[in-house]
């Protein structure tokens, strides 16, 4: 039981001295009327991340379901994003009082800014916005989502503060090595957004004999296969005995073979989201 106790509910600490929950809730396309409910199912069964984002627009019902959850603010993780259409000093600036307006928040633990959308080139001073916001104290940590080593160097170089986050797309079958690489290298940690591909893995023959031979599902392997590399994973589902599937991960490991098995499935064009160089 010890070592099943010392499994339980890791969390990542971030180059700034800030924490989070290794395992958290995704909202991404999570009907706006129904958040809340979804929201506090999450919290009750053990959750204490919660992903969210302006552009889901169900940043209400966040609020709403944390304040009905029982659980105390400041023991929870909350992430929002910056819509593409917000970048700019100023306007990154309006937007997140926005967000922080509907969420019924004072701070969030986590801003990113979404996208980097490089033809309106204005990802620098949006990141300048966000420097303020962290000085502040009402965005806690700030980092970014989808951002190549391209956007991350440019950044860093033109600001000089490196994101404590970089969510990018990651499962499987598109691992990006080589951008984790550079986050280990700069001290970013790494976020996987569709960390189960869209569910399209649930039925890969590797992953259903891997999660057999542990007695879990095949969602609760590649769950598992995010943890043991110290990615910070975050599963989205609006049923509540998924969401509990979700977060009972905390008993076991995968193994060298297991790993290595998975390690065969990557695939560089097995992007399933967005390119981030031509997104905006």
């Amino acid at each position: 039981m010890a070592q099943l106790a010392a499994l339980s509910r890791p969390t990542i600490t971030f180059s700034d001295g800030m924490s989070m929950p290794q395992v958290g809730l995704g909202l991404w396309q999570t009907p706006a009327d129904a958040t809340a409910g979804i929201v506090r199912t999450a919290i009750q069964t053990g959750y204490r991340s919660i992903d969210t984002a302006a552009a889901y627009e169900n940043e209400a019902g966040v609020g709403e379901g944390v304040r009905a959850s029982g659980v105390a603010r400041e023991d929870l993780f909350v992430t929002t994003k910056l819509r593409t259409r917000d970048h700019g000093y100023d306007e990154a600036l309006k937007a997140f009082d926005k967000s922080l307006r509907r969420l019924s928040m004072d701070y969030v633990d986590l801003f990113l800014i979404h996208w980097p959308a490089p033809t309106q080139d204005r990802y620098i001073e949006t990141w300048r916005a966000l420097t303020l916001l962290q000085e502040e104290g009402r965005a806690r940590s700030i980092g970014v989502s989808n951002f190549m080593v391209e956007h991350l160097r440019r950044i860093i170089g033109e600001t000089g503060v490196i994101p404590a986050l970089n969510q990018i797309e990651l499962h499987p079958k598109f691992q990006q090595t080589d951008l984790r690489a550079f986050h280990a290298g700069q001290g970013i940690c790494t976020e996987s957004w569709s960390p189960l591909g869209h569910g399209a893995l649930l039925k890969h023959p590797v992953i259903a004999r891997i999660a057999a031979r542990h007695g879990k599902t095949p969602a609760q392997a590649i769950v598992r296969w995010h943890l043991d590399q110290s990615l910070v994973v975050i599963p989205k589902s609006v049923r509540p005995d998924r969401i509990a599937e979700n977060f009972e991960v905390f008993d076991f490991r995968l193994d060298d073979a297991d790993m290595s098995a998975i390690a065969s499935l990557d695939d560089p064009t097995g992007r399933m989201g967005p390119d981030p160089v031509n997104f905006s």
